[in-house]
């Protein structure tokens, strides 16, 4: 008569040897679900507070214009209020090339307190800055500074929250846990540009313009509070924290060239990744509310609540596809965002630019749906193109490049093209160019659901062990 084997009780975040076979297999790292919980609570607020701010920023920029930037045209204000803007996007790299390589010396959710904490600073300070009407060139300079204050600490935002959630997360749930974190991005989007919509609609113009506009900002601070609270009470990944158990003592310090040259093919990767998902990304959710009412003299309250109809079905579609990844893998759900930008960019803007409600919503509503195969998606398949030991900081710098030079200058670059050719299709052709080098990469990349990240051990939910211990017994 054989003895039933009982599984013994697993801590989180242990290695288990007796359940991998094979004395050169790693080990796995059984997580608890809780933690793994509160690990996407407290990376999610920080990506929410950041796009709260580039929400606001983006849905108020006509306001912004007038106050910093006073002109006769208001299509120099618009593209000088987008010029800085875009500013903080250039130093987006130095950012990533601290506190990526940093987040790898010395732990994820260390840098992440931190740049939590830069994020909230900067924004807040736009809320105290005098206008231009005020204190004359200085305010236009201050919030330059303040722009490139955020532009520095989100350097190292993205890439770390995403890093910290997938290396807490299970293997087969990645794609699920991680699509939380764009979840928390439209969550911010919808905040601010809902709070800027209540704002227009209670406000007279005049108020708006004198003090209204720096309520979304000052916001900002008890938003970084409430985010570093949630982040300075979890512990480090298991990964890094095998990693540093592995080394018996801190993180060897990585070069930053290994980060560059070493990984240089996940790298070009993460670049052809990135600038799909972010040149989509603030086509849709950051330009086209300027577009709407600065190109087309769309109805300003009504171009905002389109907008905020489309987040929310982003949000409900968001876990759906970040699960179907886990089951059908990253690969086809980013290759059908890539096809359909490619071939629905065009109908969809005709759509909008009809005018009617329904129209613009229609339109808007599809490019939303396909923005979701990569806001579901990337948060789980950028962090797997590298190994632990470089992660967080070859991450930063592939995700950050990429932003910087694409990403974050599609407003300004679109309004110039608009600008110097007149042709209103510019936003549509400029998405499609973006889907052909995003399938590109795709075409290259390898599948990573389903599988452990490179560099770390299989990562298993603590109910999964029990269950496999459970159904061995009862088949004894």
């Amino acid at each position: 008569m054989s003895t039933a084997p009982v599984a013994a009780p697993v801590s989180p975040h242990k290695s288990v040897a007796a359940q991998t076979p094979g004395p050169a297999a790693q080990a796995p790292t059984v997580t608890d679900p809780a933690l793994v919980r509160r690990a996407v609570k407290a990376a999610a607020p920080g990506n929410a507070m950041e796009w709260f701010d580039f929400g606001v920023y983006s849905y108020i920029a006509v306001t912004l214009g007038k106050v910093f930037f006073p002109s006769g045209n208001p299509t120099a204000q618009l593209l000088s209020t987008f010029g800085a803007f875009a500013a903080a996007f250039l130093v987006r790299p130095l950012g990533g090339m601290v506190f990526g390589p940093l987040g790898d010396r010395v732990g994820r959710q260390k840098v992440l307190a931190l740049t939590m904490i830069m994020m909230a600073a900067g924004t807040f300070a736009i809320g105290l800055i005098p206008s231009y009407a005020a204190i004359g060139v200085g305010a236009p300079v201050l919030l330059l500074a303040a722009r490139l204050v955020q532009g520095f600490s989100t350097g190292g935002e993205y890439a770390g929250a995403s890093t910290f959630i997938a290396e807490y997360a299970p293997d087969k749930r990645r794609g699920f846990l991680g699509s939380w974190l764009e979840f928390g991005t439209l969550a911010g989007y919808i905040a601010g540009a809902g709070l800027v919509t209540l704002m227009t609609a209670l406000l007279s113009s005049e108020d708006l313009l004198s003090w209204g506009w720096r309520i979304p900002f000052l916001i900002a601070g008890p938003m970084g509070m409430i985010g570093l609270y949630l982040r300075m009470r979890l512990e480090e990944t298991p990964a890094f924290a095998a990693e540093v158990e592995k080394a018996e003592s801190n993180r060897p310090k990585v070069p930053l060239r290994e980060m560059v040259t070493g990984q240089w093919r996940a790298l070009l990767l993460c670049v052809g990744l990135v600038l799909v998902f972010n040149v989509t990304d603030y086509m849709l959710l950051s330009y086209m509310p300027s577009y709407l009412t600065s190109e087309l003299g769309y109805d300003e309250t009504h171009g905002l609540l389109v907008v905020l109809g489309v987040m929310a079905l982003m949000m409900l579609a968001q876990p759906f596809v970040g699960a179907l990844t886990d089951r059908v893998g990253r690969r086809p759900v980013i290759a059908i965002g890539c096809a359909g930008f490619l071939l629905l960019s065009v109908p969809a803007l005709l759509l909008i630019r009809d005018g009617s409600l329904l129209a613009v919503a229609a339109g808007m509503g599809a490019l939303g749906l396909l923005l979701v195969c990569f806001t579901a998606a990337m948060p789980a398949a950028l962090p797997a193109l590298f190994p632990t030991r470089v992660r967080y900081g070859s991450l930063s710098i592939g995700f950050n490049v990429s932003v910087s030079l694409f990403g974050g200058t599609t407003p300004l670059v679109v309004t110039a093209l608009i600008g110097a050719t007149g042709d209103m299709m510019m936003p549509a052709y400029y998405m499609m160019a973006a889907a052909v080098i995003g399938g590109f990469a795709v075409w290259r990349m390898a599948e990573s659901a389903g599988k452990p990240l490179p560099g770390s051990a299989p990562s298993l939910e603590a109910r999964t062990l029990e269950a496999g211990a459970a159904g061995t017994a009862g088949s004894a």
